[in-house]
């Protein structure tokens, strides 16, 4: 970037089997060194698509983001659902590596079939991303493909992620967690446009045995209660598990004090579609083109205002019931403030409730949060304190109670009470990440077989099934949901292999992700090793083994040793 010099390189005979985070995990593995520091010089920040991503196989457009996080110093793949990534692929970009640092303000890259160019992109410093975006819409056309960053990684911000347009061209879809968006901006890159004008496509290597698995697995995805059209995804979003994990006692409370209230049902995806219906908004929606499930919305304010996109679980809780609020209004207003920012709601709702728990804030107080986003837009010294994330505000408020592992906020299910996800929250190199061992499939929804969220026998196993199967899921550019198809319909498995097969000319079985994914896993965790971290970053926090959660009054309580043993055998 100091030197505004783009290459095109040809890709390396290693990477040629590779995607999404396989190959963002891999290059920042070979080219990174572990102990530089996250915002400095010699950091990377790597841009993927799926190995599928850009064909016609069926929610399949994801692209990944790779660097050294500054959240958890160590390494970090965040993925998100856009047309950006489908227009990544079909252009024949393998991957995006963003290294060196601009010495002459922010840079816009934009791409397409005849090549690329760097532009000056201070004009879009300091202003949120809706407006940013409608403008470059405006000037680039309504079919390109945006990526950027906001004010969050303008700061530098521990807690940035980086944005990517929706369908409706809103900055609604993040790679969100690990602070990449900080990552990003220090390169001094504020913007990517991808332009599809003439854009060759993706070529498939086996045409045939690509149609054959893309059938299979696209008859699986119709087929299964989840993810089927009117099924549980397609009826109400993800925020469908709000009533759910507050059945089970998991859904938490108040800076992670409680797993259940009765007000929960009050952002509950059935009151969120109620919402959308009389509203005039959206819902079933795609995050990108091609998509079967269609687990996204456009949720807008009353009178149909100000729409902010799709409301996720994860950000309804984390700006909803962990802050103590239970309104949907005000939520989606602190939804729709992140987006602005360039903020991940995970973090950032959990910041704010490890500042209510500092008594900066009083939980349930909406428009004090709303205030605290606004301090985060002016630069404010607490708005610096906030924009780096819930480790960082606990130490400044003197906390104790802080919800993370490896210095990232946990998600939406507390490990209490299912302790299948806090062997992942634990183990995963990614820092606690729901989406890395998606334990609740089995735990809670019974998908791939069942078992009892309380007990711990068999979780650590379960776990590192599972997060050798996402890795490799997240390598293929395949949605992390096509994993609730694929685990009870062996159809559908083999149907999401032959489409892999079928474009890289390859001869894989559904015997061989295991040893891919762990293959990805060790790269992963072996660079962490490098930076300085040990097995005691595997840890779960202190409050978590000492503190009963309410209703079930259960601490965490597998053993370390089991922890250390997950990637073992």
């Amino acid at each position: 970037m100091e030197e505004r010099e783009i290459k095109s390189e040809e890709v390396l005979e290693d990477y040629e089997t590779l995607g999404g985070r396989g190959l963002t995990s891999t290059i920042i593995s070979d080219e990174v060194p572990p102990g530089c520091h996250p915002l400095g010089p010699h950091n990377k920040l790597v841009i993927a698509p799926g190995i599928v991503t850009g064909t016609d196989a069926p929610t399949s457009g994801r692209v990944s983001v790779g660097g050294k996080s500054p959240l958890t110093g160590g390494i970090k793949e965040a993925n998100a659902g856009t047309s950006f990534a489908q227009i990544l692929g079909k252009l024949g970009i393998k991957a995006v590596i963003v290294e060196g640092q601009s010495e002459n303000g922010y840079q816009l890259l934009r791409m397409e079939n005849d090549g690329a160019d760097l532009m000056d992109a201070d004009d879009w410093s300091g202003i949120g991303l809706y407006e940013a975006y409608d403008e470059l819409y405006d000037r680039f056309g309504e079919d390109v493909g945006v990526c950027g960053v906001g004010v969050a990684g303008e700061m530098n911000g521990a807690n940035s992620g980086v944005a990517f347009n929706d369908v409706e061209g809103m900055p609604s879809r993040y790679a969100g967690r690990g602070g990449l968006g900080a990552v990003m901006a220090s390169r001094g890159l504020k913007f990517i446009i991808a332009d599809p004008e003439d854009a060759p496509g993706v070529e498939i290597k086996d045409e045939k045995t690509f149609k054959e698995g893309r059938k299979k697995l696209a008859d699986a995805l119709r087929e299964h209660d989840v993810t089927k059209p009117g099924g549980a995804l397609n009826s109400y979003g993800t925020d469908v598990l709000i009533n759910i994990i507050n059945e089970v006692g998991g859904l938490p409370q108040r800076n992670f004090s409680n797993g259940q209230d009765e007000r929960s049902s009050n952002v509950s995806g059935e009151e969120k579609a109620e919402q959308i219906k009389n509203r005039g908004g959206e819902r079933p929606h795609q995050c990108s083109p091609g998509c079967v499930i269609r687990c996204s919305e456009v949720w807008t304010k009353s009178g149909g205002e100000e729409p902010v996109g799709v409301l996720e679980y994860e950000s309804v809780w984390a700006l909803g019931p962990n802050c103590g609020i239970y309104d949907l209004d005000t939520v989606g207003e602190l939804n729709r403030a992140c987006n602005d920012l360039g903020l991940d709601t995970i973090e950032a709702g959990n910041t704010i409730a490890v500042a209510m728990e500092g008594e900066i804030a009083e939980f349930g107080d909406g428009d004090r949060a709303l205030q605290l986003m606004e301090e985060i837009r002016e630069g404010t010294p607490l708005g610096r304190i906030l924009v780096n994330g819930t480790e960082f505000a606990g130490k400044a408020f003197g906390v104790t109670r802080v919800p993370t592992v490896k210095g990232q906020a946990l998600p939406a299910y507390d490990p209490r009470a299912i302790k299948g996800i806090g062997v992942t929250y634990a183990t995963t190199p990614m820092g606690a990440d729901h989406t890395a061992g998606y334990a609740i499939a089995t735990e809670v929804m019974g998908v791939g077989g069942e078992a009892d969220p309380l007990k711990t026998k068999g979780k650590a196993e379960l776990s590192r099934n599972l997060q050798q199967s996402t890795a490799v899921i997240d390598t293929t550019g395949y949605c992390l949901f096509t994993a609730f198809a694929v685990l009870d319909i062996p159809e559908g498995l083999e149907g999401m292999v032959e489409t892999v097969n079928g474009v890289l000319g390859t001869d894989l079985t559904t015997d061989n992700i295991p040893e891919i994914g762990q293959q990805i896993l060790d790269t992963e965790r072996e660079f962490n090793k490098a930076a300085g971290l040990t097995k005691e970053d595997d840890r779960l926090p202190e409050f978590m083994r000492e503190e009963e959660l309410p209703p079930h009054n259960e601490v965490f309580d597998i053993p370390t040793e089991e922890l250390d043993k997950v990637f073992e055998s």
